[in-house]
């Protein structure tokens, strides 16, 4: 992993694409990921963002901004006024295209001066989006910044799986994963479950039970149309597919979500989303997705 500080201007990434119906911002405290060599790696969609790797393989950098605070509270005035403007609420997503909670930030800080700074000057709204446990060694600034915005915690967790055929472990075990989860809700957050992108569940009431109980709700989304594409033809070109298929041949239909999701609302009534509309909160049954991977 070739780590490297970099000094940034702004932070703030006005939202378009994907996430224009989710929040107004977006906010990556580092560009990179360590976790991208492990199973969530595989199919993660930044993989195929040229932008942002610069031709770099996915999983071996990780460019610290160590400057993220203090342009935070430089910039955040003019950015809460031109989303309360078009927009109409000032609502960050963090993160979008690193983890926001790796290894590193630990001896770093990077995240949590971040969430300090917003403890200051708070969003209407925040979205936490991670794969790792230590987001609750955040526990504390999170319950005070619950205090002041809408807060609301997606922990990611594809399967009840921690291993599929041919490719690498998590970078954090389903059980651990769901610990955190229900540590956050435990301490009075609001935490949804982020099955995404969705793999073959060995024990599908079982595991959306557990959600049910680390969770207010849960959200799914496939490789198709997940990945950025409207088929999945980026995720066609890994290794994912194929090892989906060995476990379970209907997991990489698009079909397979929307009956997952359907048992999901036995556990969950209402309280189930897919694709974009479950990042942004909306739920719905399930009539009401049909072709929303295309959208």
């Amino acid at each position: 992993m070739q780590t490297s500080v970099v000094a940034v201007r702004s932070i703030l990434t006005r939202s378009a694409g994907f996430l224009k119906t989710v929040c107004s911002h977006s906010l990556q405290p580092y560009r990179g990921c360590p976790f991208g060599k492990s199973l969530c790696g595989v199919g993660c969609y930044v993989r195929h963002n040229g932008w942002i790797t610069r031709q770099r393989p996915w999983g071996t950098f990780l460019e610290v901004k160590q400057n993220a605070a203090e342009v935070y509270r430089q910039t955040v005035d003019r950015e809460r006024t031109w989303a309360r403007a078009n927009d109409g609420s000032f609502t960050i997503f963090l993160s979008s295209s690193t983890e926001p909670f790796p290894p590193q930030e630990l001896r770093l800080g990077i995240t949590r001066g971040l969430l300090e700074a917003m403890l200051e000057v708070p969003p209407d709204g925040l979205i936490i989006q991670t794969h790792s446990p230590r987001v609750v060694k955040a526990l504390p600034v999170l319950v005070q910044l619950a205090r002041r915005c809408a807060l609301r915690c997606h922990v990611s967790i594809e399967s009840d799986r921690d291993r599929l055929p041919g490719l690498p472990p998590p970078a954090a075990t389903v059980a651990a994963r769901f610990a955190a989860a229900e540590a956050l809700k435990q301490a009075g957050l609001e935490v949804v479950i982020t099955v995404s992108p969705l793999l073959p569940i060995a024990n599908p009431n079982q595991f959306f039970a557990r959600v049910a109980q680390a969770a207010h709700g849960v959200v799914l989304d496939h490789f198709i149309g997940g990945d950025g594409s409207a088929l999945g033809t980026r995720t066609q070109k890994t290794a994912l597919p194929a090892a989906m298929a060995a476990v379970e041949p209907a997991s990489v239909q698009l079909a397979y979500r929307d009956a997952m999701a359907s048992l999901a609302e036995r556990y969950l009534p209402g309280r189930v989303g897919t694709h974009i509309h479950g990042f942004a909160g909306r739920w719905g049954p399930p009539e009401t997705r049909a072709g929303e991977a295309l959208s």
